[in-house]
């Protein structure tokens, strides 16, 4: 029996091959910012840090742009920000577009998150839900939006997800799967199937940088965790992946060269104490948002950064 917030529905899914067949973003500098989760001020940092850039920047929001956003002007304020720019729907966004179809949260939760978790992100999409029903027009967006891209910067091809290479709520880019053994001969198909050097991806949270050596060469996985939380425990801090011929503008807090370009964890410093006020209007004890994110909103997730440092590993 399948449970909301536990599966991948069907359409969520597509195949590796799709990347080769996808056209190409092709920029100097790419910021991939996934998990922005309605947090504006986390928007408004990265927008000033693609400011100081010293060259164009090419900003793809690749899904879970909508969740803490509740109030009828931030949804709106948040989406029309974000619908700039070139954008991915996340689960979040591919269950606001639709009514309730069994999936819950869309997240595909592994059973290693507790029920409790799962059933409180349920209750905040539906909460989320009854908001966007006030925006039709927005919904037909979301609906709309593609699950994956591709994009060049210099001579790197990436392929842009929210989950993995076969599914919007796929868990193989976790830090735990990029690391199990056992994931290596699925990674070589994907890399061989997709054509990509690298893939930039979302969902799971909790960031993670990898680099693979495949049958076919080498090849990247770059998860940026959160934009709009902090990934850190002790931090106070959003992620957002930087791709770029040229060096940041900013200290990383990882990453690692290919080929020339540069592949970066940039941290994004947003208003902390804003943050923290808008979401306790919104979201106050005992709420299901407080009761899963604040913790981690106020100090940080159980996790460090040295977890998240890229390591070369061999198939």
């Amino acid at each position: 029996m399948t449970r909301a917030g536990r599966f991948c529905p069907a359409g969520y899914g597509y195949a590796p091959a799709a990347f080769a067949g996808a056209s190409e973003i092709e920029a100097e500098t790419l910021y991939v910012v996934g998990g922005l989760y309605g947090n504006g001020f986390a928007l408004d940092a990265v927008q000033d840090m693609a400011a100081a850039e010293r060259g164009p920047v090419s900003i793809v929001f690749n899904g879970d742009f909508n969740w803490f956003n509740i109030r009828p002007d931030s949804f709106a304020a948040i989406n029309a920000r974000v619908l700039r720019h070139t954008a991915l729907r996340g689960n979040v966004e591919t269950e606001l577009a639709g009514d309730d179809r069994g999936a819950g949260c869309g997240c595909a939760y592994p059973e290693t998150v507790s029920d409790a978790e799962v059933a409180r992100s349920n209750r905040i999409l539906d909460m989320l839900r009854d908001t966007a029903r006030d925006f039709p027009d927005l919904r037909a967006q979301l609906a709309g939006l593609p699950m994956l891209a591709s994009a060049r910067v210099g001579g790197l091809r990436i392929g842009i997800v929210h989950g993995d290479a076969e599914s919007l709520a796929g868990w193989r880019f976790a830090q735990q799967s990029l690391d199990a053994p056992d994931n290596l001969p699925w990674l070589d198909a994907v890399h061989a199937a997709a054509g990509v050097d690298l893939f930039a991806s979302s969902h799971t949270c909790l960031p993670a940088l990898r680099e693979f050596a495949l049958s076919r060469g080498s090849l990247v996985v770059i998860n940026n965790g959160a934009a709009g939380l902090p990934n850190f425990s002790g931090t106070r801090y959003g992620l957002l992946t930087r791709i770029s011929t040229g060096p940041a503008p900013i200290t990383p807090v990882y990453g690692v060269r290919r080929g020339g370009v540069h592949v970066d964890a940039l941290p994004i410093h947003y208003d902390h104490a804003r943050w923290i006020e808008a979401f306790l209007s919104d979201w106050p004890s005992g709420s299901p948002a407080h009761d899963s994110y604040y913790r981690r909103i106020s100090e940080g997730p159980g996790y460090g950064a040295e977890i998240a440092r890229p390591g070369l590993i061999a198939a």
